[in-house]
């Protein structure tokens, strides 16, 4: 009876002392929505934005989520008769909202503006739209 005793004890003490695995939880970055953004402006690709004067405000909206890092918006507009450069701005920004005003346009040219979005933490992820635009 002893004997059945101490190999019962002998037998609850190493399960109660053997080392616990504790499961951590797995580190795994987070992954950045792929950058999506509209320009309220943007014509589509077969009409020509109309431009009143000599400036044009653009209205940039990410609708990605914002990445952690924030993102710059890039803005640059070429005559497309000899691809000189009417324009080029180039911001950082944490919101999704972005005002960018194009100066510089000459009436009767026909331009094009290419408005490039890219995260900061992530420079492959990039969007870029383009369009026509002439100043009356």
């Amino acid at each position: 009876m002893n004997l059945t005793k101490l190999f019962l004890f002998c037998l609850l003490v190493s399960l109660f002392s053997c080392n616990k695995v504790s499961i951590q939880p797995l580190n795994i970055p987070e992954v950045e929505s792929p950058i999506a953004f509209i320009v309220s402006e943007d014509p589509g690709l077969v009409s020509v934005l109309a431009v009143l004067g000599t400036s044009q405000q653009l209205n940039i909206k990410l609708t990605s989520k914002i990445p952690v890092s924030g993102f710059l918006v890039g803005v640059s507009v070429t005559k497309d008769v000899d691809n000189t450069t009417v324009f080029t701005n180039s911001n950082s920004s944490i919101t999704s909202i972005n005002n960018v005003t194009i100066t510089g346009l000459t009436p009767g040219v026909l331009c094009t503006a290419t408005v490039v979005v890219t995260s900061k933490s992530t420079t492959t992820n990039t969007k870029t739209l383009t369009f026509k635009l002439v100043a009356k």
